[in-house]
């Protein structure tokens, strides 16, 4: 066999190596366990692809990106193999990859229940062990469907290859554009033990799948598409080792105990009533609380940063809508129209028009820019119910909404003002670890976005170098751009480490050229501005059901619903507490006496249930020495605290912002 030439890339190097024709990928790597695939030319490839000269070649590690979605998709098929052979009946739908692990779908005559996860485990265990070879098979249509003629659902999906099938959920994992083909799955013996309709890539064998559990199952909608039948979905994640697999459970488990739907109810913050419909939530006085200290900081920290406030009405004639572009290309996630007096009128989806309306509402001088609006503007969107989420996904929401309006030339330094703005907030509210994402157009689908390239260009350059300014990582999110145009957005790491978006700085070219949005220059000529849009918290909901989250209902001071308690030793000492929370009152303090039945322990234990940061206790000693005892929720006490140093202690710690 000829030799040929090929380069192995890594991070810092190049090399180039000869070997001899038909070498395959794996070969190049054998001394790097953690390699599981190939990179070749930029794209994925088996360590069993046979190299050809010229190649680029780069390993694929396990613990990367892309080494997690082949780890946690071959994972997906030993799962749907162990299906088969427990469930001789069931079709096969689909089983791509997903954040943190993979999921397949199943159509079975009986919903999956925990046992039977149970037993496909023992199942998966025993395909890993046996060291199942994934081989790739190109095929053509033809033979796929008279090979595959007892899958209906893959059927289906030889039907949708290309275009469809990446517009299908999770389908482009099977199909795609090009050449069709087909994993076996190859006993030791070289026989075919099973086998899917596959892009790929795969590990090379199932041993190297180290570790792995199934989750939990669910019924969804063939394709996602509530019109077709209801197929059973089995959940699982997979990792790269054991102890990542136990702390990704660990993790799990401290989500769960943080879920701000489940502290919600526990902390009587807000409530979701089937009454008003779903994804509409409603907040109950101590939620209210919070929600109104988050409007009162962000409303001043906006009049701080040069904004003046505004209000916009809920609904609107739909002709708005149609000027600024977001019907036809937002109408999927706004409510059906309403008519009457012989207009249609749309509950708001987003506030932008309505300020447009604000700003061409008189002539407006180059020297009232940049022109800084704001408001709290309640929203209104169609999330299909599938997606709801607690107040992190929801039908009815407050934006702390801002647009700018500037000329060309004080974009860079707007858009550095408000992503600045937009950090301090998160600061402030204790979240400090977060980066940058870019979302720009999707040049493959141009219909999908409005203006021209040159305006794109120069949208996504400005954006990019303020982000790139910033210091904070910058990751690219290609076509993840609003229609009008790129946006930089921060993704905050909340206290166990998982990512929220959260507000964003969005470059808007298009809409002052629809609504005819002018400014008189410095030498009479009439221009055209650029709006800026920003939201701070993003919304006010989505932001509070984060903080739940990331505090895990123990919210700092300065926003805990009930500040202090005072807990009062036997009911003689409740007029003397009285008097104490008197004065913290007086300090804008919010104070609460439990005069309730409950004995004295109890009462200690429902205040750190309620995760109130103070309690301050009076007994006889207290009472003698004009004291009070004083205890964190986190347990600890000082005994015999002057009144006076008591309410200091509290006052500082709600004016410092500090956790307790």
């Amino acid at each position: 066999m000829p030799d040929i030439k090929v380069a192995v890339l890594s991070p810092d190097a190049r090399q180039e190596e000869t070997v001899t024709e038909g070498t395959k990928a794996w070969e190049l790597f054998r001394d790097d366990a953690d390699v599981i695939a190939a990179r070749v030319g930029g794209q994925l490839k088996d360590l069993s692809y046979p190299l050809v000269d010229g190649d680029e070649v780069e390993g694929v590690l396990i613990g990367s990106p892309d080494g997690l979605d082949i780890l946690r998709h071959s994972t997906a098929h030993v799962l749907a193999q162990a299906v088969q052979q427990v469930f001789p009946d069931a079709k096969l739908g689909i089983g791509p990859p997903i954040q943190d692990g993979f999921y397949y779908d199943f159509d079975v005559e009986t919903p999956f229940v925990p046992e039977d996860l149970v037993k496909l485990e023992t199942a998966m265990r025993k395909i890993i062990k046996e060291n199942q070879r994934f081989e790739r098979r190109v095929t053509t249509d033809e033979d796929a469907l008279v090979e595959l003629a007892d899958e209906p659902y893959k059927i289906e999906l030889i039907g949708l290859k290309g275009s469809a099938a990446d517009a299908a959920e999770g389908a482009s994992a099977e199909v795609g554009a090009g050449e069709l083909t087909i994993y076996d799955n190859l006993n030791r013996k070289g026989e075919v033990a099973w086998k899917d309709l596959c892009r790929g890539p795969h590990l090379p064998t199932t041993k190297r799948i180290p570790a792995f559990k199934l989750m939990r199952s669910a019924a969804a909608y063939w394709r996602g598409d509530e019109k077709n039948k209801q197929l059973q979905r089995i959940y699982g994640t997979a990792w790269p080792s054991k102890d990542e697999l136990d702390a990704h459970l660990h993790r799990l488990e401290e989500a769960e105990r943080r879920d701000h739907r489940k502290l919600g109810r526990e902390l009587d913050l807000f409530s979701f009533p089937d009454e008003i419909g779903s994804g509409l939530p409603v907040f109950h006085p101590k939620g209210g609380v919070i929600k109104r200290e988050m409007e009162d900081y962000v409303r001043r920290r906006h009049i701080e940063e040069g904004f003046s406030y505004v209000g916009t009405p809920h609904i609107s004639k739909d002709g708005l809508f149609h000027t600024s572009g977001h019907l036809p290309h937002y109408a999927d996630t706004m409510f059906p129209p309403m008519e009457f007096e012989g207009a249609n009128y749309q509950l708001k989806a987003m506030n932008c028009p309505m300020h447009n309306l604000i700003f061409s509402s008189r002539g407006r001088s180059y020297r009232e820019l940049p022109l800084r609006l704001f408001e709290f503007g309640s929203v209104y969107r169609y999330e299909k119910s599938g997606v709801i989420h607690g107040l992190t996904r929801v039908r009815g929401f407050a934006q702390d909404d801002s647009h700018s309006y500037c000329t060309p030339e004080q974009a860079p330094d707007e858009v550095k003002h408000l992503l600045n703005f937009m950090l301090s907030v998160l600061r402030d509210f204790g979240l400090d670890d977060f980066y940058l994402e870019l979302s720009t157009r999707d040049d493959a689908k141009a219909d999908k976005f409005i203006g021209s390239d040159e305006d794109w260009a120069t949208a996504t350059a400005i954006l990019e170098q303020v982000a790139t300014e910033s210091g904070l990582e910058l990751v690219p999110d290609p076509g993840g751009a609003a229609f009008y145009g790129p946006k930089i957005s921060v993704q905050a790491k909340d206290a166990i480490g998982r990512t929220w978006q959260m507000g964003t700085v969005q470059y808007d070219f298009n809409q002052p050229a629809r609504f005819g949005l002018e400014y008189t220059a410095s030498d009479g000529s009439k221009q055209q501005p650029v709006m800026i849009h920003s939201a701070k918290f993003g919304s006010i909901e989505r932001f509070l059901g984060v903080l739940v989250e990331h505090y895990a209902g123990a919210f700092p001071p300065w926003l805990a619903p009930v500040q202090v308690v005072g807990i009062p030793v036997a009911d003689a000492f409740t007029d003397y507490l009285y008097e104490v929370t008197s004065q913290l009152k007086a300090r804008g303090i919010r104070v609460e006496v439990d005069e309730s039945d409950d004995r004295f322990q109890k009462k200690i234990r429902n205040a750190q249930l309620q995760k109130i940061p103070f309690m301050l206790i009076a007994g006889g000693e207290d009472v003698e020495k004009g004291a009070v005892s004083f205890r964190y929720r986190d347990g600890r006490q000082d005994n015999g605290v002057p009144i006076d140093e008591a309410v200091a202690r509290v006052v500082a710690a709600v004016e410092s912002r500090e956790q307790v």
